[in-house]
């Protein structure tokens, strides 16, 4: 029997064992999904091996593309081995149509342009609810420097050109997304590199001529089944064959 893989960290959607090198983990996909801080959970059959699928697509069009990042390659339907890293405890928002928080905070019909996109941060705390932050409170707290902030934004803004591109070279508007960022040495050089995972899970993805939401609205907002949207977001791109039929959901209280 092989050992059994030691843990590292279990998030909502995600679960990280110690990987096969040093310097590396195995990142393993979950069917979970929650909304609301954790107070809406279901767990959807199939999501997981979707958001593997998908995550490795987009990493490794980040790689083509000149933007570092921890994907290394998929191992299987449930994982993939990734690059350790020490993660910036932020969450990077970037926004390009008005919608959810920022919506309701200025008061802006849900599909409005942006004058252009912003980016905005969340401290990673599941505790205190992910709350927004500024760069004032980023610097004098110390998860980042001012140096970190500006590649931050520079290479959130290359992801989302990247992004946006190829989702609406397949008719989808990519609204808004968020990614991590981890730090990395090269012997005394540190860099930052983007960790994490990029799914439907973590954008907002609406259809170009009908606005249809094909992302975790879905399951926030009761609007259908979440892995017939992801699943079409994965045919679109070419990562499922075009008659790929999703998985039923099982849902859990």
């Amino acid at each position: 029997m092989a050992p059994r893989r030691k843990k590292i960290y279990e998030g909502k959607a995600k679960i990280l064992y110690e990987g096969p090198e040093p310097g590396t983990l195995v990142q393993y996909f979950k069917d979970d999904a929650t909304a609301f801080n954790a107070q809406k959970k279901a767990t959807i059959e199939g999501k997981g091996v979707l958001n593997n699928r998908l995550s490795e697509f987009f990493m490794n069009g980040l790689t083509n593309v000149g933007i570092p990042n921890h994907f290394i390659r998929r191992l299987n339907m449930r994982e993939q081995l990734i690059r350790q890293v020490e993660i910036v405890p932020l969450e990077v928002i970037v926004r390009n149509f008005a919608a959810g928080s920022i919506a309701k905070r200025l008061g802006l019909e849900e599909g409005t342009p942006l004058p252009r996109p912003i980016v905005e941060y969340s401290y990673k705390n599941d505790e205190l609810g992910d709350p927004l932050v500024p760069e004032e409170y980023i610097i004098a707290f110390g998860w980042a420097n001012q140096q970190d902030l500006d590649d931050i934004v520079s290479l959130a803004l290359r992801v989302n050109d990247f992004l946006s591109g190829v989702f609406f070279g397949v008719g989808i508007k990519l609204i808004d997304f968020k990614i991590e960022i981890g730090r990395v040495w090269d012997g005394d050089f540190m860099r930052l590199i983007i960790a994490d995972e990029i799914s439907p899970d973590s954008c907002r993805l609406w259809d170009v001529k009908t606005n249809q939401k094909l992302d975790k609205d879905v399951f926030r907002r009761d609007l259908g089944n979440l892995t017939d949207a992801y699943t079409e977001v994965a045919r679109r791109l070419g990562v499922l064959p075009a008659n790929a039929t999703p998985m039923k959901p099982t849902l859990i209280n």
